[in-house]
């Protein structure tokens, strides 16, 4: 483990593919097959039995066998999952109690089978109609709720007793555990229409969803875990999404040899800085520096600082004296704080002649979005130089022409129809920020919080992608490494007590260059075999 602040965070993990709605329906068609009627949504139940049954014992007033566990049974299977839980919980001696929801007929004979078993158990059973349950959800002392109303299935918003129950259970003071997804969060998007259960955990099924992590999904699903029920790995198909993780970019962060200079860690430049906006390109200026370029520079549009005092090291240029080819720049990242006065269009259209890779946010995006002559000079840039764009919704949704609220109903599709239009790597900013490169494949961020919802942050991340760029990073391994260690370096201030209400840009810049220096040396100590 290594330990970055006060938080430990693991030197390896592991890939987590994230499957789409279609893509489990057909694992779970396939896999049913070759087994037993009933089998899976057996195994589903003993696991969320399971999961239940840890969650009491965290509790520390007694054991799990006092302890009163509400279950909500909806229509479909993912109701069926929760009555087999409740079997087992009641068979452990745990006080179940059972609210169907109304319209919970049968839909299969597996969940018949189940609801058997829960009603032949010593688990009991209230009424549906509002009002009585309503009374007894408010009076009793709940240990653990357990939501298994709607599953991946769900098509249409939380209505009627449904809604209202869920509305009851975000009001108690005790932990929830969701079945393969809240109910009301859609599992491939992570969008909530009206009402969802907001879950302290979720046991997911068969394997992980894009939308447990990304939109409303980090709010509503809580600590996730995967539950597998034991399906044979061959019928998992390659995944186009997954979760991001420092195996994905770890080859990268090797220790610097002895014999390099300044010209080994790349020249980068950081375009931008209108009048007022001088902060943007220093915050871009000084993260890259920090995290590892050798030289950086900062072309302003207009007249230049003679130096920036609290970093001198950095060099201040106009503009229009800065060859922007690959000759002089190993990088080149164009818009923070860039404004949009005419000058700057023929300003961003030197820098994609470049052959230099090219990142591109802030005002730079949003002159794109305004001129579709940008685009058109974006996709014949030389091919050399690969681009990425770094916009947050309201951005994306310029260049998409869509509504902000589109963009986030659906944020891996907008991600990767941005991608795939301009022939870029995109990076969407947000809870769950979604990396998406041309060829459709995803990934969801998994670090950061709110405390980077403040001024300066994506300046902070455009600066340190330049610098891994001008490192000499591949572009796709730039742009997961910079926003993964981008939200780490917030989640170890956080977990300091810097954050999250509070936390300022420039406060990520030392934390950042502290993670890479850390990691680096864990790299240095696993290769000579000091580190196990």
């Amino acid at each position: 483990m290594l330990t970055n602040g006060t938080r430990a965070m693991p030197l390896i993990d592991s890939a987590t593919p994230l499957y789409a709605i279609a893509e489990l329906r057909a694992i779970e068609r396939a896999a049913m097959r070759d087994l037993p009627q009933g089998l899976l949504m057996q195994r589903a139940g003993q696991a969320a039995a399971s999961a239940a049954l840890k969650l009491l014992h965290a509790q520390e007033d007694g054991d799990a066998g006092h302890r009163c566990v509400l279950v909500l049974a909806g229509p479909g299977d993912n109701g069926g999952d929760a009555l087999e839980a409740a079997a087992h919980l009641a068979a452990s001696g745990a006080e179940v109690l059972v609210w169907l929801a109304p319209e919970a007929q049968a839909t299969s004979p597996e969940r018949e089978q189940a609801l058997s078993r829960a009603r032949n158990s010593a688990a009991r059973f209230m009424d549906a109609a509002t009002s009585i349950a309503s009374a007894a959800v408010g009076a009793a002392p709940w240990h653990l709720v357990i939501d298994g109303l709607f599953g991946i299935g769900a098509s249409r918003p939380l209505d009627g007793e449904c809604r209202d129950m869920a509305q009851l259970v975000n009001d108690l003071a005790c932990p929830v555990l969701a079945l393969d997804v809240p109910s009301g969060l859609h599992a491939d998007t992570g969008a909530v229409d009206g009402t969802a259960i907001r879950a302290t955990h979720t046991l997911t099924f068969i394997g992980d969803k894009p939308g447990l992590h990304t939109a409303n999904g980090r709010d509503y699903a809580g600590e996730v875990e995967v539950a597998a029920l034991a399906i044979d790995p061959s019928l998992l198909p390659p995944a186009r999404a997954q979760l991001g993780g420092l195996h994905l970019f770890a080859r990268q962060l090797q220790p610097r040899r002895q014999n390099t200079h300044k010209g080994s860690y790349g020249s980068l430049a950081i375009i931008g800085g209108a009048q007022g906006m001088a902060g943007a390109p220093i915050l871009a200026a000084r993260t890259a520096l920090h995290a590892g370029a050798g030289r950086v520079y900062i072309a302003f549009p207009d007249a230049p600082p003679a130096f920036d005092s609290g970093q001198p090291e950095l060099m201040c240029r106009h503009a229009r004296d800065v060859d922007f080819s690959g000759l002089h720049f190993a990088a080149l990242v164009a818009g923070p704080g860039l404004g949009d006065e005419v000058d700057t269009v023929e300003l961003l259209q030197r820098t994609f002649a470049s052959d230099s890779p090219l990142l591109l946010d802030a005002d730079a995006l949003n002159l794109m979005a305004a001129e579709p002559e940008l685009q058109s000079a974006l996709a014949v840039r030389p091919g050399a130089g690969a681009t990425i764009l770094t916009p947050h919704p309201l951005e994306a949704a310029r260049l998409l022409d869509l509504t902000v609220a589109e963009v986030q109903a659906d944020r891996l599709g907008a991600a990767r129809q941005l991608a795939t239009q301009l022939g870029v790597i995109v990076v969407l900013k947000g809870s769950g920020t979604v990396i998406a490169a041309p060829d459709g494949q995803v990934v969801i961020n998994n670090t950061g919080g709110p405390a980077l919802a403040t001024a300066g942050t994506g300046d902070v991340l455009s600066g340190l992608c330049g610098s891994l760029l001008a490192q000499g990073w591949p572009e796709w391994e730039a742009a997961l490494g910079a926003v993964w260690l981008h939200g780490a370096a917030a989640d170890a201030l956080v977990a300091a007590g810097s954050g999250p209400i509070g936390l300022t840009a420039g406060e990520l810049i030392p934390a950042i260059r502290k993670l890479i220096n850390a990691l680096s040396a864990s790299s240095r100590a696993r290769s000579s075999g000091q580190l196990k």
